[in-house]
């Protein structure tokens, strides 16, 4: 396997890098499973699984039951459960122990970079027990009771968040052994007493979540 690519390895001084790309989604309100949706030439799967095979010494794809897929040989596959904390401790459980940080990637977002994937390393290299990024907020939020306006929340704080995030093994692997369901894996940490720090995420960095995503992503990726 190449690993990382052999120049983010020989950066990250040895650090042993594996990514679990969550992959396990059906698809319910794209209408179909999207991680095998095309997207120029290859699957949206295929692009996450290419970018983290580039980022790390070695890569596991969580898998929604009963699809069997025909990536590279050298990446691990395991079936996801029902929930995203499940698929994400499926992946957990083979990556090996040696690992030192572990990073966790939605499939559905393809079109992050390389250089993400380094920012948020780098931060779990400097002590961080996890590195999420994260995008500042534009919009106007407001919250709601059905069809009624509560309030108007205060934006300055507020961040929205990306995958990848980064980990170290250790403290990702405490944050999950309870069973904690969470919609991400930094909450997990967070709540089991862990320090997040927060990176510069990416514009560009979509989920494709419904079907005009895909149209975005193609662009994306022509202009690069």
């Amino acid at each position: 396997m190449k690993r990382f690519g052999d120049d983010v390895v020989r950066e990250a001084g040895g650090v042993v890098v594996w990514v679990i790309v969550v992959a396990a989604g059906g698809g319910t309100r794209f209408g179909r499973a999207k991680q095998f949706e095309f997207i120029g030439t290859t699957t949206v799967l295929g692009r996450s699984v290419d970018t983290a095979r580039r980022a790390a010494d070695g890569v596991v794809v969580v898998l929604p039951s009963g699809i069997e897929w025909d990536g590279p040989t050298d990446v691990r596959t395991t079936v996801g459960g029902a929930t995203r904390s499940e698929s994400v401790r499926a992946g957990l459980a083979l990556v090996p122990e040696n690992a030192e940080i572990i990073v966790v990637h939605d499939a559905a977002r393809p079109v992050a970079s390389d250089a993400l994937y380094r920012a948020v390393v780098d931060a779990v290299r400097s002590g961080a027990d996890a590195a999420i990024p994260a995008l500042a907020v534009s919009d106007t939020l407001k919250r709601v009771d059905g069809d009624r306006v509560v309030t108007t929340v205060a934006r300055d704080e507020l961040v929205a968040v990306q995958t990848p995030q980064a980990f170290a093994a250790a403290p990702l692997r405490l944050a999950h052994a309870d069973g904690l369901e969470t919609s991400d894996d930094a909450a997990a940490v967070e709540a089991s007493g862990g320090v997040v720090v927060v990176v510069a995420g990416e514009p560009t960095n979509i989920k494709i979540t419904l079907p005009d995503d895909l149209v975005v992503a193609r662009a994306i990726l022509e202009q690069r």
